[in-house]
């Protein structure tokens, strides 16, 4: 073994087993910022020696470009649905009809919760994840193996390599998640997503494996084959198997002897529910015995042998008594239902989200209505619908000016939001800096929310442009602030200069530009002052930049308080330029697909070649596909390539071609 092979293989235990902590235990020893800078360290090993690349490297979790669509793909076995238990009575009635089948047998449930998320099985080959199917309509499902990678609760590498696994679980969005994504939708004036579930599924299912990434799903795991047959003897040892080889199994669970047993887990979790970090609907009962299972059976539908108890509806009717406006991270005003304080599942609850206008005037909601609410988890209330007029109801306006700032608010033609413009409003202050300094941004690690709010509330900071001016003397005298801590966040800050257009674009928090489109407007123009200074028409000439970004990009940078504070950044960083790589056209028109190792090349040298070269690198094969460029162990994606008819190249094939 060579010492770089041993390095990065060193590496990669290391980062494998740090994501472990952080990702299934949710007990991290390192920083973010540590775990950073092992990741540049086996990455950059990779590049220099790409022949030891493997698919299950932690480098290789996200990458390629956004695929074309789905294949279809049949399950080794029915993932069937469950029956539902909706009350105490129907429940026992399930455990009278096992009794029955069971005769005088003793047995046992697992009870384990239901996570409401979306159902996927996980194929593991000799060690080595090989790919994953949904659920789909039971039988067949869809391929999602590259946007499954991405979710780091999934393991892509197992000690075990005598057999082949099937892991089959469920994919969520945890709450805290999910409420920062639904934040960032409403201020980029995009539609909420209706709860986390759909989400997850939305997450899973998208064609770019980078938005699957960005949404931080979690895989919980319930079920384990292994080489095609149940791997233990019991519901019970196959959750504890599950656990030791490193996935993320509920920690929630319990061996019932008997259904009062489980009746009172369900009591249990049902109180309980609100203080997880992700949604239940209820609590899935399964005899644990599989010898047990199999002579119980199935019906064309269902497993004899498994329930799901569904909890009640958490909803109430209550008054609005007021509505508010909350001002968020880019502005956008948010009205808010004060309501009569009304007990939903255990809690009051006194304010509720209405959104924006559009959702108002959708309800026909005025001041005064009764109102339906629903309340999930740590999710901030909703209105679900208006179930009678109050006799002395009077209509929502949104404010014209900022009530936090006074400064003009605006909604623009086609837009769901109204905003504030001032980048320096107190009320969005707080958020942009969290945004601001946040990874892949401008990555300054140590703001967190409590310092942030610190610095913001002691005067210390007042728009993002402050923080380089921040000195150890400012910070030392901060609560729980060391010499130390204190230090390397001025280090992080200072580092922080050297970020490139794209990132600061991206932290200007202007709405409607993301990591995307700030991108694309650095290549576009390559320096910010000709972005600041273009008029709609000359923005709208940058790649998926229409009418509504560019407004959106005018309106921030016509603002005097975004003009100064461009200003006072341009002093503060390195560069506002951006060096734009110009693109060839010998291979305009065509897409490729990468398979196997190449032998000169790594895979992001070869698509970076490709891409400046005009062609599309795509992460599945399908008809549409022009190439599939195969190097040594090239996998499905080269068969797949044959089924289809599709041209196969090899790496030299391929350099010829780029010239």
């Amino acid at each position: 073994m060579t010492a770089a092979t041993h390095k990065i293989e060193d590496l990669r235990e290391k980062l494998r087993h740090h994501e472990y902590l952080y990702y299934v235990l949710d007990a991290p020893e390192i920083s973010d910022a540590e775990y950073d800078s092992l990741m540049r360290e086996l990455q950059a090993l990779e590049e220099a020696h790409p022949e030891l690349v493997t698919e299950d490297s932690p480098t290789r979790r996200v990458g390629g470009k956004p695929r074309e669509g789905f294949v279809k793909v049949a399950h080794s076995r029915p993932m069937l649905s469950l029956d539902n238990a909706l009350n105490e009575a129907e429940l026992r009635d399930f455990d009278r009809r096992v009794r029955d089948l069971l005769g005088d047998e003793s047995f046992a449930y697992v009870a384990e919760l239901k996570l409401d998320g979306l159902s996927l099985a996980a194929h593991y080959r000799r060690g080595q994840f090989a790919h994953a199917i949904t659920r789909g309509d039971g039988t067949v499902g869809e391929d999602v193996t590259e946007n499954a990678r991405t979710i780091r609760s999934m393991p892509l590498r197992l000690k075990d390599k005598q057999h082949d696994y099937e892991v089959r679980g469920e994919v969520v969005m945890n709450l805290r998640a999910f409420e920062k994504l639904n934040a960032d939708r409403d201020e980029a004036g995009l539609p909420r997503f209706a709860n986390p579930r759909n989400a997850a599924a939305g997450g899973l299912r998208v064609l770019d494996p980078s938005i699957t990434a960005s949404r931080q799903l979690e895989f919980f795991t319930y079920f384990l084959w292994a080489d095609g047959a149940p791997a233990f003897g019991s519901q019970w040892a196959a959750l504890e198997a599950l656990h030791k080889m490193g996935f993320k199994v509920n920690s929630h669970r319990r061996l019932c002897p008997d259904v009062d047993a489980l009746l009172a887990f369900c009591r249990e979790w049902e109180e309980k529910r609100d203080s997880l970090p992700f949604e239940i609907d209820g609590v899935v009962a399964k005899v644990d015995s599989v010898e047990q299972q199999d002579r119980l059976g199935w019906t064309s539908k269902a497993p004899r042998w498994a329930i799901a108890f569904k909890f009640p509806a958490r909803q109430a009717e209550t008054v609005v008594e007021d509505i508010g406006v909350q001002v968020g991270r880019t502005g956008a005003l948010t009205p808010v239902a004060h309501l009569r304080p009304v007990n939903v599942s255990g809690v009051t609850v006194s304010r509720a989200s209405l959104h924006n206008e559009d959702e108002i005037e959708r309800l026909g909601l005025q001041i005064g209505d009764r109102v339906v609410v629903e309340r999930s988890g740590d999710v901030i209330p909703k209105v679900i619908s208006v179930v009678k007029h109050g006799s002395d109801r009077r209509p929502f306006h949104m404010p014209s000016r900022c009530p936090v700032c006074g400064t003009e608010v605006v909604r623009a033609e086609g837009e769901a939001a109204s905003r504030c413009l001032n980048t320096n409003c107190p009320a969005r202050l707080k958020e942009s800096i969290l945004h601001f300094s946040a990874r892949g941004v401008m990555d300054i690690d140590g703001l967190g929310e409590a310092l942030v709010n610190q610095l913001v509330d002691s005067g210390l900071v007042k728009n993002v442009a402050d923080l380089y001016d921040l000195t150890l003397e400012d910070l030392l005298k901060l609560e729980r602030m060391g010499q130390k801590s204190a230090q390397k966040l001025l280090d992080n800050i200072e580092a922080s200069r050297h970020r490139t257009l794209p990132r600061i674009l991206n932290g200007l928090g202007i709405p409607f530009v993301g990591e995307r489109t700030a991108q694309i407007l650095a290549e576009t123009f390559g320096d910010l002052d000709k972005i600041a200074e273009a008029d709609e028409e000359k923005l709208q000439q940058a790649e998926e930049v229409g009418p509504k970004v560019a407004r959106s990009i005018r309106r921030f940078f016509a603002q005097k308080t975004n003009e100064n504070l461009v200003k006072r950044l341009r002093l503060k960083l390195i560069s506002f330029k951006f060096e734009v790589k110009r693109k060839g056209s010998v291979l305009r028109g065509l897409t490729f697909v990468l398979t196997g190792t190449l032998l000169s090349l790594s895979r992001e040298e070869a698509k970076e070649k490709i891409e400046s070269a005009g062609g599309k690198v795509t992460g599945s094969v399908s008809k549409k596909t022009s190439y599939v460029v195969a190097g040594e162990e090239a996998g499905s994606k080269l068969d797949k390539a044959k089924e289809l008819g599709v041209k196969v190249i090899g790496e030299a094939d391929l350099i010829q071609m780029i010239g």
